[in-house]
């Protein structure tokens, strides 16, 4: 029987990890800007 290869999975689990908060990242930088940008259209808006 064939040892486990408990390293790999160990790095497996943190690649994961790193990836899920990178795209949690993105995403809420990205409904930041989308808010910034309504924002700044609704004060053009009231401005006139």
């Amino acid at each position: 029987m064939a040892k486990t290869n408990y390293s790999f999975e160990k790095r497996q689990k943190e690649i994961a990890k790193k990836k899920k908060k990178e795209e949690k990242r993105l995403k809420k930088l990205g409904k930041d800007t989308e808010e910034g940008q309504t924002d700044e259209d609704t004060s053009i808006d009231s401005t006139e």
